[in-house]
């Protein structure tokens, strides 16, 4: 007889390997997180003003609003977590290899963001490309050179030629010109 986690064809009830997660604690740090994130929404908000002027609704009206939502979204969830916490011991939400596949796209993606104030966004978009072709698609040179390439300049003919929107540049594009 499956369990209920098992016709659901999730992995929430399987013992922990080095490297795992439990899922009462992601749960408890999102139901946390979020409850912070609305706690800053509100003042925020209540900075701005939450009432109304003569002209409509200020600035920090509909924010305010959100927020409340969100704080009562995030203390439910916080409850809920807390009166599930004895049951909750041998769920696991990620195990090791999970956490390293996810790790394999947020540290490049992460380094990519960091670079564009430095590099700009075609030169880390171009680099960003070559780097999972390299690594995830095991791709030769030629390859890991013209296509991000092609990409890069897709992108800048796209967003500052035809739509005319400027994205940030980094030096070669300043030395060539743009």
């Amino acid at each position: 007889m499956q369990t209920e986690s098992a016709e659901r064809g999730d992995n929430l009830s399987a013992s922990a390997g080095p490297g795992a997660w439990q899922l009462r604690w992601v749960e408890l740090g999102v139901a946390l997180f979020l409850l912070v994130v609305a706690g800053l929404v509100i003042k925020d908000s209540l900075r701005l003003g939450i009432g109304w002027a003569d002209d409509g609704p200020r600035s920090g009206y509909f924010p305010f609003r959100i927020g409340l939502a969100l704080a009562a979204c995030s203390a439910w969830l916080l409850l809920q977590q807390l009166l599930r916490w004895p049951r909750l011991r041998s769920r696991v939400f990620a195990e090791g290899a999970q956490l390293r596949d996810v790790a394999a796209v947020l540290l490049p993606t992460t380094v990519f963001v960091a670079a564009i104030p430095w590099l700009g966004i075609y030169l880390a978009a171009c680099l960003l490309v070559a780097w999972f072709m390299w690594r995830n698609g095991g791709y030769r040179w030629p390859w890991l050179v013209g296509l991000p390439l092609a990409v890069s300049v897709s992108l800048f003919l796209l967003f500052e030629r035809a739509f005319t929107q400027p994205l940030p540049k980094g030096p070669i594009e300043h030395w060539l010109g743009f």
